[in-house]
């Protein structure tokens, strides 16, 4: 039944369209009339009351037409309302609502007709649509998924051209009805055969799937050319001619295929527009063992050739895009991805989502940073979307349920960073996309909304509305420089993006990015933006604006930590890190080091790094520049044989790292690079967060083995406070915190205060709020936890408790007044012990405090 409404959803569908609409709009809790797709604000709410607003934009409901196993109006009627249904709590927080659907492949777009009686080849398959010439090698039966393919169920339905169109139409109508709020819906091409059995991609036209990404000849490049058929399409009723290009041809079908049927957009799947080797790490310009960019402008133009084409086919419909599984910097030095030139190029689309194939892997480094490099731009309208994989329909796995086992680490993560504007403000995701909400068997268990919805509009309420604890200068439009340019420099965009990959997954808590562009025009906007975050950058070219903002950073005693080979850098620069380059060494090198490295409780952690000088962007060649300078610390060397480097440096607030890009690329198999060994060496990676405890964020680890997988950790800012998200790869892992103002307590949770540093062993997925900083000299059991109001004129309440002559640091939410009772929790008491207040009223500060503190606003 609907809910408060005493009627069966059965009853709902029966009354007229007016009065559904009336009924399942009461009966939902929606508004009857909501702004179309109105902004979101660049910041969140300023106070925790005003929580209840728009959370996104609009929610897109990824599908397939498994659900529609009776294809008659009644039957598709009743799916799409049990779809309404379900995510009603979810679409009370959007302004819009999609739907897009995964009918088959792309294929019913390329062999449309026209005919709207046509049958349709479409996605009733569990396992691969299209099965590959070649055996899997590690399946020459052809039993897998991978090699075969079952149907969902026994004589799934016959799915038209016209049946299409209902299911659309249906969509739209029961939607508008249930939810007072636009609706649109978006059809999906995908380049490969994993969906659908597609006679035109491998029988009629094995010419345009060349790529090898799911087997010899399975994959769709978007710079192919068709040979000529005398098929009567319905873009191309005269039949194809002889090297149409794939842009023209898709351009053409979509065209009518979307009008149509009752379309609104159009997904672009799986990489395809951006690159000719989406999924792999080599590519045209980087074959594992070299870069060569005499080719790059080339394939540039036709990746853009393709969009053009496509453009003056279909020149209305909006695009929306998967994009690639890596890094934009290794897209750049590796395919030649033109993704400022695909932004600006007035093609009406969407930035790519966070990919959500590499958390599958619990790398979320890859993932993570993938997703910062490409949203450090946005194309006009600086919209872009956050995806979540609740189920898949083909390959039968629910990532939330089986893959992620429930636990939420997909969520907060993603969902902790920030992407910084031109204006010094936060850019919110527009759109929320969920892959899928059927599974594979064409079943929508309700558990999967009830338990992820709460958990998305948790992060969104916490969304950033500042730097985080570390924000990543991305080198965008340069990283397109170093490939493009008169002086190319691929080695650099490919290491410099890989390192932080590795950095991340390490526990380094980069949540934050802005282009060097919007870095610099924040900085005009608002000089003191970046004042409370690490500022982390390779080392800029010498003479850049870039370079000068950042050196004026550190003479105002600002952290920032640099990394990278200096070879570009001027010598201003090389004087501030005093360091100078000479021959350069690679292979294998030992470390030495007086940063605080992880404690390994059982065996011991290598010292040796692994610096392969292509994935590195050279070798290590830097030494101290004058051994006398005051304020100039080495932090680590590294030495091969007799021959010794210098590996880190601080001076001051500033401090750099070189690096390495502990990975090897493999000749065959996986597709990405596989890091080496820690049992064997030592990740340089993990050396960041070190380095960044010279500077004041501290995160040590203490793990069972040297092989234990680290935890991921990020810092977001909202509200003047702190949310802390982790994935814990291994719960074994013990984690020890402390921040320039103190060892942080999060709230609702109990830590061992020891060393400065507060102590914590964190579950598999966690989020937790941080607002008290503690500095004590003795070790005690330190809690912080909600209370009650109890009181009208207060708002929130904390008691910490545990603290021994203690100096506290609170971070309020405003500029409200706070009262500070120590050992004395009367809710109606209106008087503070003494504190100070930051000039910027940011922060209050209390000391010598024992027993409890009770934080009252």
């Amino acid at each position: 039944m609907t809910r408060n409404s005493g009627m069966t959803r059965r009853d709902l569908l029966k009354l007229p369209a007016s009065a559904a609409a009336l009924r399942a709009t009461a009966s939902l809790g929606f508004a009857q009339t909501v702004p179309q797709y109105a902004p979101l604000r660049d910041t969140p709410y300023p106070d925790s009351s005003d929580l209840e607003g728009p959370a996104f934009e609009r929610v897109t409901f990824e599908m397939s037409p498994k659900p529609f196993r009776v294809m008659t109006e009644q039957g598709i009627r009743d799916v799409c309302v049990e779809l309404f249904r379900q995510w009603a709590p979810l679409i009370r927080r959007v302004n819009g609502v999609a739907i897009m659907l995964w009918t088959a492949d792309g294929s019913e777009i390329l062999d449309y007709r026209g005919r709207m009686a046509d049958e349709i080849e479409w996605a009733r398959y569990i396992g691969i649509g299209s099965p590959p010439k070649d055996a899997p090698g590690d399946d020459p039966g052809r039993i897998g998924l991978h090699a075969k393919s079952h149907l969902y169920m026994e004589n799934p339905p016959r799915m038209t051209y016209a049946a299409l169109a209902l299911i659309v139409k249906t969509l739209k109508s029961v939607g508008r009805e249930m939810t007072g709020k636009p609706i649109t819906v978006g059809a999906t091409f995908d380049p490969g055969p994993e969906f659908a059995n597609s006679k035109f991609k491998y029988v009629r036209h094995p010419e345009i799937a060349k790529g090898d990404t799911h087997g010899r000849d399975t994959w769709v490049s978007c710079i192919a050319r068709l040979n000529a058929d005398d098929v009567a399409y319905a873009g191309f009723p005269k039949g194809i001619a002889q090297d149409t290009s794939i842009g023209t041809f898709l351009g053409g079908q979509s065209e009518h295929f979307l009008k149509d049927l009752g379309y609104d957009y159009l997904w672009l799947s799986n990489g395809f527009g951006f690159s000719i080797s989406a999924w792999d790490v080599k590519g045209p310009l980087f074959d594992g063992t070299r870069f060569d960019v005499g080719q790059a402008s080339i394939l540039r133009d036709k990746i853009l050739g393709f969009w053009k084409d496509f453009r003056k086919q279909c020149p209305a419909f909006p695009l929306e895009t998967r994009g690639t599984n890596l890094l934009l910097g290794s897209d750049l030095a590796t395919s030649a991805c033109p993704l400022q030139s695909i932004y600006d190029g007035g093609f009406n689309m969407t930035a790519p989502p966070n990919s959500p194939w590499a958390a599958l892997d619990g790398d979320f480094g890859l993932e993570l940073v993938g997703y910062l490099s490409r949203i450090a731009e946005l194309p006009p309208g600086d919209k872009f979307p956050f995806r979540f994989y609740i189920h898949d329909p083909w390959w039968l796995n629910s990532p939330w349920f089986d893959r992620y086992g429930r636990e939420p680490h997909d969520i907060y993560l993603p969902l902790a960073l920030a992407r910084i504007n031109g204006n010094a403000g936060v850019t919110r995701p527009a759109y929320l996309e969920f892959l899928t909400v059927d599974n594979s068997y064409g079943r929508m268990p309700e558990q999967g909304p009830n338990e992820v919805t709460p958990h998305v509009l948790s992060a969104m309420d916490s969304y950033s509305d500042a730097p985080g604890l570390m924000t990543w200068i991305c080198p965008f439009h340069e990283y397109h420089e170093m490939v493009f340019g008169s002086k190319p420099q691929p080695e650099l965009a490919f290491f410099a993006d890989w390192f932080l990959r590795g950095a991340v997954n390490a526990g380094l808590p980069l949540n934050t990015v802005v282009s060097t562009g919007n870095f610099l025009s924040s900085l005009q906007k608002n000089p003191d933006y970046f004042d409370d975050t690490i500022l982390v950058s390779i080392v800029p070219p010498g003479g850049t604006a870039w370079e000068q903002k950042l050196m004026e950073r550190v003479q105002r005693k600002l952290p920032v930590l640099f990394y990278g080979p200096v070879s570009h850098a001027s010598e201003a620069m090389l004087e501030l890190l005093n360091l100078k380059a000479t021959t350069s060494i690679e292979g294998e090198l030992t470390l030495a080091s007086d940063l605080d490295l992880d404690h390994v409780l059982h065996g011991k952690q290598s010292m040796l790094i692994e610096h392969r000088s292509i994935l590195c962007a050279g070798g290590v060649s830097t030494i101290t520049r004058d051994a006398a300078k005051t304020g100039s610390q080495v932090l680590a060397t590294v030495r091969s044989g007799a021959i010794q480097r210098v590996y880190a440096v601080q001076s001051g607030s500033a401090a750099w790292i070189r690096g390495t890009f502990s990975s090897s690329i493999p000749s065959t198999g996986s597709r990405i690079p596989i890091p080496d060994n820690p049992a064997n060496y030592l990740l340089s990676e993990v050396l960041t967060r070190g380095v960044a405890a010279r500077l004041g964020y501290s995160i040590r680890v203490e793990k069972p083995q040297a092989a234990t997988r680290l935890p991921v950790i990020f810092g977001a800012r909202c509200r003047n406070g702190y949310f802390l998200s982790g994935y814990s790869a291994s719960t074994t892992v013990t984690l020890r915190l402390r921040l320039p103002w103190g060892a942080p307590v999060l709230v609702g949770v109990e830590t061992w205060l020891e060393d400065g540093h507060s102590t914590y062993m964190m579950p598999r997925s966690w989020h937790r709020e941080v607002r008290c900083f503690v500095d004590q000299k003795e070790g005690s059991e330190v809690s912080c936890v909600e209370h009650l109001a109890g009181m009208v004129g207060f708002q929130r309440r904390l008691l910490m408790k545990g603290l021994k002559d203690a100096t506290v640091t609170f971070f309020p939410e405003g500029k409200e007044r706070v009262i500070l009772a120590a050992n004395d929790m009367r809710l109606h008491n209106e008087q503070s012990i003494p504190y100070t207040r930051s000039a910027d009223g940011s922060r209050i500060t209390a000391s010598g405090i024992t027993g409890t503190l009770f934080i009252s606003w």
